[in-house]
């Protein structure tokens, strides 16, 4: 197969390079990018059958990359689940609703069998909360119904389930979880509450075998190279997880790039020793950063606050709660910081910020190691003495400016309270006190689409228009960073992508105008085509 080379004149050329922001023309060959710059000079250094692609004033910038989410988690909804999304992420109104569409999926499922829903928000409904076992129990008592919370952080499940696992009013919560009980009779509601107390049913894979699982990677990458991703992430991977990830036959190529985030729990023996985890030698499956949890999410008041909620609900959690001991954690951090690896950690509240940083500060003290690029994940409600701190330790953080848009008035008016909503993700602030950092959408908490996640941290306007901490708006520039450039660097791949630079892989993104014209309306830009290691993966 003869190696083509194209030449992109004619549009606005972004790179993401601080000192040549942008070109007249780029110029690749195969799956790499050869030279950016001036349209006469390059079209000189150019084979006789180059290709021309005449952009037509469109936009040209460096493919998007996901640098926190759950890849390939949506497929496996859209194909296996159902969809239980109020608005405006989707259509299902209230509790009623819920029921009936789990009813059409059992009317077609054999009993015995597992329905499981996605993506309810009980502070989306006008219920105000979850289903019950008695509610999901009325649906049908001879399949095994399971609903998850559209943060991933707790669920509901029906008497069967219940029985399944073995849970009874007897059964004591732990640490990181709880079990919902009627506080009159002390009978469990159904509800189960964070990751330690779900176990394996809030587990990403679970229900999904190798056929499934091959067939969810197959419609998320489609989604997400629709809307210009390229480098995906998987932040969260079990063994069972790893092992699909893995089963890619050596030398196939998937049609878009994965970096995998196993559990730090998984270490040393994923890596080191005689039963180490046999990962394949791919370009496009990648063993990125180990993952730890600090707490949960602010829908269900389980982030980890360093004050009370608003409004709380939770009278004996009122800040909301840490997902292990503090001390279990800086183990594992110590652990994972002296084996070598990148530590990304799930941190929203303030508190889990603090204790992350703290760790961090102790990890370094034991053993200083240079550019270790330690992460806080979301990092929600960051102080600016805690981005002061960041900055100072080396830490970056990934911010979710999506919540503005999904929850930032019900952040406002009861889980944070107007002061503290208006520096959800304080990226302006982080700006300002040079922590270098990205934004995501994890997927499949909101749907991946980068260019509505730059409006939310451009415009920050809630889902009713209101503006939400005018002083952490940033650029359009920077929002795209956040999701090229800056999202490369924090998973240290910015040598291979992120920018227009020559040597980097060919993964383009064809916009329908140029987003840092009009930064109002920058969520109603188009993807007009995918490119991705110099081949066109997707057009419009």
């Amino acid at each position: 197969m003869s190696i083509t080379s194209t030449l992109y004149i004619n549009g606005p050329i972004l790179t993401m390079e601080d000192d040549t922001p942008t070109a007249q023309a780029l110029l690749t060959e195969g799956e790499r990018i050869i030279a950016v710059g001036d349209e006469a000079a390059l079209r000189k250094n150019m084979s006789s059958d180059a290709q021309v692609i005449d952009l037509k004033g469109k936009t040209l910038l460096p493919a998007f990359i996901d640098p926190h989410g759950h890849f390939p988690d949506p497929g496996f909804m859209a194909l296996f689940r159902v969809d239980l999304a109020a608005p405006p992420r989707g259509d299902c109104a209230d509790i009623p609703s819920a029921l009936a569409r789990l009813a059409e999926r059992v009317a077609e499922t054999p009993e015995g069998n597992w329905v499981m829903g996605v993506l309810f928000d009980n502070t989306a409904v006008p219920e105000g909360r979850m289903p019950t076992r008695a509610e999901l129990d009325s649906v049908s008592t001879k399949h095994l119904i399971w609903i998850m919370h559209a943060s991933g952080h707790n669920g509901v499940a029906n008497s069967a389930v219940l029985a399944h696992r073995g849970l009874t009013r007897d059964t004591p919560d732990i640490v990181g979880g709880r079990y919902g009980r009627d506080p009159g009779t002390g009978e469990l509601t159904g509800l189960i509450e964070g990751i330690n107390g779900m176990g394996a049913i809030g587990d990403p894979e679970f229900l999904i075998d190798r056929e499934k699982f091959w067939q969810g990677f197959a419609a998320c990458r489609d989604e997400y190279l629709a809307h210009g991703v390229t480098l995906t992430q998987n932040a969260w991977a079990t063994l069972p997880l790893l092992e699909h990830f893995a089963s890619l036959p050596e030398g196939d190529d998937p049609g878009i790039d994965v970096v995998v985030l196993p559990q730090g729990e998984l270490e040393p023996g994923l890596s080191r020793g005689p039963g180490a985890f046999d990962w394949p030698a791919s370009p496009h499956m990648i063993l990125g950063p180990r993952k730890l949890f600090a707490d949960g999410a602010f829908q269900l008041q389980t982030a980890w606050l360093s004050e009370p909620y608003h409004k709380p609900i939770q009278p004996d959690a009122p800040c909301g709660m840490p997902y292990c001991e503090p001390q279990v954690l800086k183990a594992e951090f110590h652990k994972l910081h002296d084996l070598g690896f990148q530590v990304h950690c799930h941190s929203n509240g303030d508190g889990a910020s603090d204790l992350f940083l703290d760790t961090v500060a102790e990890v370094l003290a034991a053993n200083p190691r240079d550019d270790h690029r330690h992460t806080i994940i979301h990092g929600q409600v960051m102080r600016d003495d805690q981005l002061v701190r960041a900055a100072e330790l080396g830490v970056s953080v990934s911010f979710f400016p999506a919540h503005v848009h999904f929850w930032g008035d019900r952040h406002y008016d009861s889980f944070l309270g107007p002061d503290r909503a208006n520096r959800i993700s304080p990226c302006g602030s982080a700006l300002r006190h040079g922590v270098r950092f990205t934004i995501h959408n994890d997927a499949p908490v909101t749907p991946t689409r980068p260019l509505h996640l730059a409006h939310c941290a451009v415009n920050r306007l809630t889902s009713s228009g209101r503006l939400l901490g005018e002083d952490e708006r940033i650029s359009v520039l920077a929002a795209l960073k956040a999701q090229t450039i800056d999202a490369a660097w924090q998973v240290f791949q910015e040598g291979e992508r992120g920018s227009l630079a020559p040597g980097k892989l060919a993964d383009l993104v064809i916009l329908s105008r140029n987003p840092l014209e009009a930064p109002e309306t920058i969520a109603k830009v188009q993807v007009e085509q995918t490119i991705r290691r110099g081949r066109v993966a997707w057009s419009a």
